[in-house]
């Protein structure tokens, strides 16, 4: 007996709930608006999965052996040879990572000197220094490294300078790395 009632009333009101009007005049949710907003909260939700996704590696260069510097002032690293960088974050041509979505990321940077000469890096934020490493020796290789943990929010921008009067050397054996991840969003 409710089977029996059930599907005429179905069969009544269901043209209706597509249309987004009851029998009363009141409105309903349209079941085609009903659908639209679900696919998109699933398809806002992948992108979300994606962007958790972040890290990236990098080598100051893909080969050969260079000494950069020293400058005057502060000087922005771009590391060439980028072996990871999974959410293309980090931009090998101006050196740059760009958080893509607010969270806490952590970095970790490392430097080498040679002939004497002090190594010295700054990690900065938007323009601003955070935290830096460095170290001398009176002859061979000096390295220097340090790491920090940021929270970010979309659009910030991350990169290394070279301390002013200091180099960094590099060769095939890339001593000279940026490196970062997202650890959780926020």
């Amino acid at each position: 007996m409710k089977t029996t009632m059930f599907l005429p009333l179905l069969l009544l009101l269901f043209p209706a709930f597509l249309q987004g009007q009851s029998n009363n005049g009141t409105s309903t949710p349209n079941i085609y608006t009903e659908l639209n907003e679900m696919k998109a909260n699933v398809t806002n939700l992948e992108n979300q999965q994606q962007v958790r996704q972040v890290a990236f590696s990098a080598s100051l260069l893909a080969s050969g052996e260079s000494t950069t510097g020293p400058f005057s002032d502060f000087t922005p690293l771009i590391y060439k040879h980028v072996v990871t960088n999974v959410g293309n974050a980090y931009n090998s041509d101006t050196g740059v990572f760009t958080a893509p979505v607010k969270g806490a990321y952590h970095f970790q940077w490392y430097g080498t000197g040679s002939g004497g000469r002090r190594t010295a890096g700054v990690l900065m934020k938007n323009g601003g220094r955070t935290f830096a490493s460095t170290e001398g020796q009176d002859n061979n290789l000096a390295s220097a490294s340090n790491a920090i943990t940021l929270v970010l929010e979309v659009g910030d921008l991350v990169n290394i300078n070279l301390w002013p009067e200091h180099v960094m050397f590099d060769n095939q054996n890339h001593h000279c790395t940026f490196s970062g991840h997202l650890l959780f969003t926020m």
